[in-house]
């Protein structure tokens, strides 16, 4: 399916098993269907452009001769950027990291979990042993409120760690990008658990001060693989407002997904969620290109809700005594390997090879699990497995920070495609992949690894 090792070249190959479901006939249709909407657009921009400028043609290589050139020149220019449909492109994006006092280590976390007085001693013990297998390392974020002996989640506490998160990676986006807010057409906003009213995207248009026709967009309940689907809106906005910017927002709130209780199925996302955002600025302005790091190639969304066993594998659940965790099903890990499957049955009549991959980075046994069903190799995993141990599952925006370790190695050159990969309650598998418009040096600043 999967092949990251082997012959020359250290690229992956997207070829699949066989048995997999064959998707290019829906494929191609959807594509078919999209050039034919796309050129019936056109046709009213033709007949009313181009009969005048026929005959300013015309009326200039008749009467003006010296001007008939250049006007040719302008007019093929002009059909080019009429009949050529506009890239989406990614100018930069950041990823926030907290102040080091919110650092947390494996003994700190059992040490103020015990201290709480929240959990027993089999709770206790069980995240023990999670902690221990969950590939995470001495030094991710996580908010001191949750270990407060009695905690209950609430919404100031989830407004708190929001804005912190939240507007930290925009601020750095904005520094690095010189962008006006005035000029972000298109908001779009992701955060699994916590939602409020008004929305988090209100919030960041109130701080912000962005403008009042903003195309502003609040995505919940759509788990770790929203921030694929939050790009995906935002790429058929940007179509349908051509020369805007986009601003995606990923995130997802520890202070809210935090299990206080003693039921045991709702106790290991305790272990691996950790804070963090990342905000990304989208262009559709032909002319960002020269100043974009990367333009969107191919993006594909897989949903397989119409099965109970994946609709069920992952929920938000209340226990005897209401207090609310997440529950992942024992069929989790398969219910994701059919996503992937139909997934990559997609993505591989789109987009045939790539050098470098991000795996949403949720666990160690996940990321094995993958790894070994796409046959990858250690070098392909890097990135997911060294953004687990630094920062842990920061959900949605786990794949930005794992593309934020390959430029931080100087991995990104010119013409590299990136494929990043997420999954999600419902049961949903996304993907999408970048091209690198240019070498990526390693960014002095606006990037996690190097601060």
């Amino acid at each position: 399916m999967m092949n990251g090792g082997g012959g020359g070249g250290g690229g992956v190959d997207s070829k699949p098993r066989n048995g997999f479901p064959d998707y290019l006939r829906s494929v191609n249709l959807k594509y078919v269907k999209l050039g034919y909407i796309y050129l019936l657009s056109l046709s009213t921009t033709f007949c009313f452009f181009l009969p005048p400028l026929l005959l300013l043609f015309i009326f200039v290589s008749r009467f003006l001769p010296l001007l008939a050139y250049p006007l040719s020149i302008f007019l093929l220019l002009l059909l080019y950027h009429f009949l050529t449909p506009s890239s989406v492109f990614l100018l930069d994006f950041s990823c926030y990291r907290p102040p080091d006092h919110f650092k947390i280590t494996k003994s700190d976390f059992i040490e103020l979990a015990t201290k709480s007085g929240n959990f027993n001693e089999t709770s206790i013990e069980l995240q023990r042993k999670a902690l221990a297998q969950s590939g995470i390392g001495e030094e991710s974020y996580m908010p001191r409120v949750v270990f407060k002996p009695s905690h209950k989640v609430n919404l100031r506490d989830g407004r708190e760690e929001a804005a912190m998160v939240i507007f930290g990676a925009i601020d750095e986006l904005l520094a690095a990008t010189k962008i006006n807010v005035k000029h972000i057409k298109i908001l779009v906003l992701n955060c699994g658990v916590l939602n409020t009213t008004p929305s988090l995207s209100a919030m960041v248009i109130n701080h912000y001060k962005l403008r009042h026709n903003t195309e502003s967009y609040n995505l919940g309940g759509m788990g770790c693989s929203a921030g694929i689907i939050a790009v995906d809106l935002a790429k058929d906005l940007l179509n349908a407002h051509q020369g805007s910017y986009a601003l995606v927002v990923s995130t997802e709130i520890v202070s809210f997904t935090w299990y206080s209780g003693n039921d045991v199925t709702l106790l290991p996302p305790n272990c691996s969620f950790r804070m963090g955002a990342a905000a990304v600025m989208l262009s559709s302005r032909r002319i960002d290109r020269w100043r974009s790091k990367y333009q969107l190639m191919q993006l594909v969304r897989t949903h397989k809700g119409m099965d109970d066993t994946s609709y069920k594998s992952m929920e938000l659940r209340e226990d005897r005594e209401g207090k609310q965790g997440l529950y992942l099903s024992r069929d989790v890990t398969e219910v994701a390997r059919h996503a992937l499957r139909a997934n990559i049955t997609t993505l591989r009549r789109l987009e045939p090879s790539f050098q470098h991959i991000c795996v949403l980075a949720t666990s160690k046994t996940a990321l094995d699990e993958i790894q070994k069903d796409l046959k990858l190799t250690e070098e392909n995993m890097e990135a997911s497995r060294q953004t687990l141990e630094r920062f842990g599952n920061t959900s949605s925006s786990s794949v930005w920070y794992e593309l934020a370790y390959l430029e931080n190695k100087g991995k990104m050159k010119r013409g590299d495609k990136v494929w990043q990969i997420g999954f999600g309650s419902g049961f949903k598998c996304n993907s999408v992949v970048w091209k690198a418009l240019r070498n990526i040096d390693p960014p002095r600043h606006n990037n996690p690894w190097n601060l």
